[in-house]
């Protein structure tokens, strides 16, 4: 049902849809800029490896960003235009994104995010809470 001035609810989760794609692009850009920085101007002898130290900042910026691109993605198919075809194409774009975002992801931990994270349970800060 469209408002009289010609604004209806397509119109309106098109927009809210959009704000979710940019809102990942910016994530993407800042965190980007806000990594870069943060390497180049750290103190060298507090680096120990510069490379894999920009690549984890980088990785955590691509992940946070495509989980909002993704979040856009479905916003504007599944609630403007829910078809068959639609739907599939929006299932290969989460497949996609969700395969680019796994890829960054073992990149930052060294591990899948479904395995234990070793490190943490011999240190003894991770591991299962018991309470």
């Amino acid at each position: 049902m469209d408002a009289p001035g010609g604004w209806g609810w397509r119109e309106t989760i098109e927009v809210i849809g959009f704000g979710f794609e940019s809102f990942g692009v910016a994530v993407i850009t800042i965190g980007s800029i806000t990594g870069i920085t943060r390497v180049l101007l750290a103190p060298t002898s507090r680096l120990r490896l510069p490379y894999r130290e920009l690549r984890q900042e980088l990785g955590g910026a691509i992940v946070l960003g495509l989980e909002f691109l993704v979040a856009g993605d479905i916003i504007r198919t599944v609630a403007v235009e829910p078809t068959l075809r639609n739907v599939s194409v929006l299932g290969m774009i989460v497949l996609i994104r969700t395969f680019l975002s796994l890829a960054p992801q073992v990149e930052i931990d060294g591990r899948w995010p479904w395995q234990r994270d070793v490190r943490a349970e011999t240190s003894g800060t991770g591991g299962s809470r018991e309470s």
